[in-house]
């Protein structure tokens, strides 16, 4: 069967697809998504993960910092972000955790002896900021070569903003991060967002730490990362209202499996084979993904390195440092043995093929910021959700039996968790319906299962600079917005554009840009 003739077809109905969507059906296009879901919102979802307990978690992404206000503004997304009051807080594995390290309006450097690194980790991330400043407005902008973006950037060539490009964009982040400070924990603290989904040592000479690194402090210029009120499928949920309230058509269950250079897109949808072509061909789904549409030959994707262990909590933990309440200590990020030669030695671990003992863990407690995504019994009775975060656990990891290694890195995340509490976390877990604990764990199998992230890159690749280089062809209104793929009339519009990656709705803007300009 043949459908109708479009402007633009969009494969995948994830936040950059929805995106997309919107911004060119604003501009009066013929736009259709088809999802193979049957809803929309990709890793930007909220949902009931435990039988009989009405709380709506955030399944994968969990946190916003990238998606820029022009684009909730320009949609008119009823979006909401609530900004977290703490912004970490870290105990010292050299104590047991019985002192921590508080980042928030009154810093704890002291506690854990660091407090001759209290000036420095300040000026470190001023200094940041004179590069995420300048850069975070030209994502939305078309791409700039490295030689141009960096004269922009530095502008009058002061020798402090030279020297801070260098820092994050010419050489290991890591180098930086020790000159600025000289304690273990407040230099793991400071790494942690070099690692987040990316498999690399700190001093990795190829800078892809460097890129993450630069992508977890650019958001807003200012890097704070913040709470979706409602979760992200409330997120989701706005940006597919907005894209329908313009006119584009939204098809779920819509199984794509074959892409024609021309512009033919061929779906299964309740048992039916169906097509349609489109002047456009947007594809939010993996470089990797795209290439098997087309009958491309797949290019190699670097693996995901990481594990999400979503819990429900009758009541938040007892801590051993008794300088912090629970509130304070979850109402930021949670490091969990973070330590600069801690994310070191699990890297090797994990590098030689062994899960890392300690797991280092991110954790975040969105109920705390966000107490709407509980039901008003749960909220009354001290109910909260946790969000934990494995770093340094690759695909390769996950290779075998995907049950095994799931609950192989549950307990590595467990236990890392209990390492550092006065209590085991089991104690306070909540039960389902069912009588079964409140843990749900997902791997990069699971990624790779549930949302065709290949090899579970929640990044749908390696992250790249967001500049192109300066050989890089700028000829096209695709090649200008970072879009571009080896066919003329087919898009990246998601996270493996070149400044995609996270929850941004920056890939789907620019790909309907260079649509616009075509």
């Amino acid at each position: 069967m043949t459908d109708k003739a479009l402007d633009a077809v969009i494969i995948g109905g994830g936040h950059n697809g929805l995106v997309a969507a919107a911004y060119l059906a604003r501009a009066g296009r013929r736009v259709q998504v088809l999802e193979r879901l049957d809803h929309v919102g990709g890793a930007a979802v909220s949902a009931h993960a435990f039988e009989g307990v009405d709380a709506r978690l955030s399944r994968y992404s969990y946190l916003v910092s990238l998606l820029p206000q022009r684009i909730i503004t320009d949609l008119g997304a009823r979006i909401r972000l609530s900004r977290r009051r703490i912004s970490s807080y870290t105990p010292d594995p050299a104590t047991g955790g019985a002192a921590g390290l508080l980042i928030g309006p009154h810093p704890t450097f002291d506690a854990i002896g660091a407090g001759a690194d209290a000036a420095g980790f300040a000026d470190f991330y001023r200094r940041c900021g004179l590069i995420t400043s300048r850069i975070w407005p030209t994502l939305l902008q078309p791409l700039r070569g490295r030689a141009q973006l960096r004269r922009d950037v530095l502008g009058g060539q002061d020798a402090e903003t030279a020297e801070a490009w260098e820092a994050l964009i010419e050489r290991p982040v890591g180098q930086a991060i020790s000159a600025a400070v000289s304690h273990d924990l407040v230099r793991g603290v400071m790494a942690t967002d070099a690692l987040i989904g990316t498999f690399a040592d700190i001093d990795d000479p190829t800078l892809i730490q460097n890129v993450c690194f630069l992508y977890h402090l650019i958001g807003g210029g200012t890097g704070d990362w913040d709470v979706p009120v409602g979760g992200m499928g409330a997120v989701s949920g706005a940006l597919a209202a907005a894209a329908t309230g313009f006119g584009a058509e939204i098809i779920t269950g819509a199984d794509v499996y074959a892409v024609n250079p021309d512009g033919e897109v061929r779906y299964r949808q309740g048992g039916s084979a169906r097509r349609v072509n489109a002047d456009r061909v947007l594809v939010n789904v993996t470089p990797a993904a795209l290439a098997g549409l087309l009958g491309d030959p797949v290019p190699e994707t670097a693996p995901g390195a990481q594990v999400k262990v979503n819990l429900m909590l009758r009541r938040l933990p007892r801590l051993r440092d008794q300088r912090v309440t629970p509130e304070q200590a979850f109402g930021g990020t949670f490091h969990i043995n973070e330590g600069f030669g801690q994310l070191a030695a699990a890297y090797r671990d994990a590098s030689d093929g062994r899960v890392p003992d300690p797991l280092p863990c991110e954790i975040y407690c969105h109920s705390l910021t966000d107490p709407s995504i509980l039901s008003e019994d749960l909220h009354a009775s001290g109910a909260h959700t946790l969000t934990v975060f494995g770093l340094h656990t690759p695909h390769s990891l996950a290779a075998g039996d995907p049950d095994r290694t799931r609950d192989r890195l549950t307990s590595a995340v467990l236990n890392s968790l209990n390492s550092v509490l006065a209590e085991p976390i089991q104690e306070v877990l909540m039960e389902d319906a069912a009588g079964r604990l409140c843990i749900e764990a997902k791997t990069t199998a699971d990624l790779e299962q549930s949302l065709g992230m290949t090899a579970g890159n929640i990044f749908h690749g390696a992250l790249r600079w967001p500049f192109a280089e300066d050989d890089t062809p700028l000829d096209t209104p695709a090649q200008r917005w970072g879009v571009a793929t080896a066919h003329d009339r087919i898009l990246l519009c998601g996270s493996g554009s070149v400044r995609g990656g996270a929850v941004s709705g920056i890939g789907g803007h620019n790909a309907a840009m260079a649509v616009l300009e075509s």
